[in-house]
């Protein structure tokens, strides 16, 4: 039909490419913003209101989302094991899942970047997590640290405050400086940003 030759042209917002030729797209087109965040066992996400939440997000159970954080397109917070407490004006970006086999807690002021597999038991305030990292079961990230993009941080290991983290596995390599926590606190900044623009749009979130 038109309408549905319409909507199967029209750009998916995960990579602007037509819904009929994106796999992704193609499964969520249909799906209703409330579909996204979902209750499990009769527990349903606790989303601060002035937190921003993709309608291509899916965040389910036992979950909470403090003030000013975001959680952007095909990112998944999912309790269905332990608590997921998010902090504030912390930002989980694009294709990031956060997981865990116990209680995760993660601070306030966190980055948590593209594509992040986030198992960790605690993320102290203000760290940034670079692209592609991995941090597994029972990790313990102290406030202002920074691991790497693709650094793979070993189950259990606990890793200071204002520590540098790269590598596989992930190893300390140094201390974190004033301008690693400047460069850090941009990239919060920006996000906080961008969220209060996509929350003020009034379209790009999921029900609630």
């Amino acid at each position: 039909s038109p309408e549905k030759a319409s909507r199967l042209s029209a750009p998916c917002p995960l990579n602007d490419r037509p819904y009929g030729y994106c796999a992704l797209g193609a499964r969520m087109r249909d799906a209703k913003g409330g579909e996204l965040i979902r209750s499990l066992d009769g527990i349903r996400p606790k989303i601060h209101p002035d937190a921003f939440v993709s309608e291509f997000a899916y965040v389910i159970g036992d979950v909470e989302i403090g003030e000013g954080s975001s959680i952007w397109p095909g990112a998944i917070v999912r309790g269905d094991t332990g608590k997921i407490t998010i902090g504030r004006q912390t930002c989980v970006q694009d294709n990031s899942v956060v997981h865990g086999d116990a209680d995760v807690t993660i601070g306030d002021n966190v980055v948590i970047g593209h594509t992040v597999l986030c198992h960790a038991k605690t993320v102290g305030d203000r760290v940034l997590v670079g692209n592609g990292a991995t941090v597994n079961d029972g990790v313990e990230v102290g406030e202002d640290c920074l691991l790497a993009s693709g650094t793979m941080v070993v189950d259990n290991m606990v890793i200071p405050p204002r520590s540098i983290v790269t590598g596989l596995p992930g190893r300390i390599r140094g201390q974190v400086e004033e301008r690693h926590i400047a460069l850090s606190k941009g990239f919060n900044d920006q996000y906080i940003e961008k969220a209060k623009r996509y929350k003020g749009q009034g379209n790009l979130e999921s029900a609630r």
